[in-house]
């Protein structure tokens, strides 16, 4: 037996960009992904990153403290507050100290930050994408995201890019 592989000639092509989902709005996540779309973009890959749930958080305006049309909504924005600024880490965040920590060392080592790679990201056609069902439920309207963004859409429209033959990235 040998370690040699074969591609097979009717084997289907590589996927030539990327469709991430960034379901969290935790620091080290939102940062992730914004590394990966960017990187994607650099390598001239088509890269859609559709935001749904807590991720979408991290994509409301700065000057936004409170979203939401009801008492529920306005409370969850309240205990997560919005924007790419206040993400919090999902372990060691030690009220404030371990993004505080991050953004040093990020620094000393010359790593943008989740939004200077969101500016970059963007301006290198990196398509961001609402989730409209998310939006419904957070009571998020279009005025509360920031520029940039592309349309809402529902999952479908997510499933029918990975359909298209974008390779799939869950955060």
């Amino acid at each position: 037996m040998t370690a040699e592989t074969t591609v097979p000639a009717d084997a289907e092509p590589h996927p030539q960009g990327i469709a991430i989902i960034l379901f969290s709005g935790d620091l080290e996540k939102t940062w992730a992904a914004m590394i990966l779309a960017s990187t994607s973009a650099s390598l001239g890959m088509t890269t859609k990153v559709f935001v749904t749930f807590w991720g979408l958080q991290t994509f409301v305006r700065p000057e936004k403290r409170i979203t939401g049309t009801n008492w529920m909504q306005k409370m969850l924005a309240f205990m997560a507050r919005p924007g790419i600024k206040y993400r919090k880490m999902s372990q060691m965040h030690f009220l404030g100290m371990g993004p505080w920590m991050m953004g040093k060392l990020a620094k000393k080592y010359g790593v943008s930050s989740p939004a200077e790679l969101l500016e970059v990201a963007q301006m290198m056609g990196v398509e961001f994408v609402p989730c409209l069902m998310t939006m419904d439920m957070f009571g998020l309207t279009s005025n509360d995201l920031i520029d940039g963004l592309g349309e809402p859409v529902g999952a479908a429209s997510y499933l029918a890019d990975v359909a298209s033959g974008l390779a799939p990235i869950f955060i």
